[in-house]
C-alpha cells in the first residue's frame, strides 16, 4: 500500500502524538514506524507474516520486541494465535494525523501568548502552502461558528 501522504506521515509519525491527550506522548523511532507502516498496509499481521512479506530485513526478536513496544504504546492491539500474537493498528494514518495536528495546533494556541500572534502564524502558514485553503478555513470557521451559536440557543432555551 502506497501512502499519498508519505512525507507528511513521515513527518507526522516522527512528532510526539497523543492519542488519548494524556502528558505522556510516545514518540516512534524510523523503524517503529516502518512496521507500523507495514501493518497498515496488510491490515494485521504477526511477526512471521511480517518478515515474509519481505520488505523488513530485520531479526524475528528485534521485530516481535518492536511490536510489543507498538502495542505498549497504544498504537497496536493484539490478539494470542497460538504461540505468537496477531498485531493490527488501533488507529488509522488519518486518525493518527488528525490527533498529533490537533496536538500541535493545541501546544500553538497554548503557548501563553494571549495575543492573535499563534493564529496568525497559523494563517500564514495556510496561506503559504495554498491560498485556496485560507477560503476554506473561512468556511470552516464560520460552520463553526453557526455549529456553536445553535448548540448555545438550544442551551439557553432548556434553562
Amino acid at each position: 500500500m502506497v501512502f499519498s501522504s508519505g512525507k507528511r506521515l513521515q513527518l507526522a509519525m516522527t512528532k510526539a502524538f497523543s492519542i488519548f491527550g494524556s502528558s505522556s506522548r510516545p514518540q516512534l523511532g524510523p523503524f517503529e514506524q516502518q512496521v507500523l507502516e507495514e501493518l497498515w498496509a496488510h491490515g494485521n499481521a504477526t511477526v512471521r507474516e511480517v518478515l515474509a512479506h519481505g520488505k523488513i530485513h530485520q531479526a524475528y526478536t528485534t521485530v516481535m520486541t518492536t511490536m510489543d513496544r507498538l502495542y505498549k504504546k497504544g498504537l497496536l492491539d493484539r490478539v494470542a494465535e497460538g504461540r505468537a500474537f496477531r498485531y493490527t493498528p488501533r488507529h488509522s494514518v488519518e486518525e493518527l494525523q488528525r490527533v498529533n495536528a490537533l496536538e500541535s495546533i493545541r501546544q500553538l494556541l497554548g503557548s501563553g501568548d494571549a495575543s492573535l500572534l499563534p493564529l496568525s502564524y497559523l494563517v500564514e502558514a495556510v496561506s503559504a502552502h495554498d491560498a485556496q485553503l485560507l477560503d476554506e478555513l473561512q468556511l470552516l470557521v464560520e460552520r463553526k461558528r453557526r455549529e456553536i451559536q445553535s448548540q448555545e440557543s438550544k442551551a439557553r432555551e432548556q434553562r
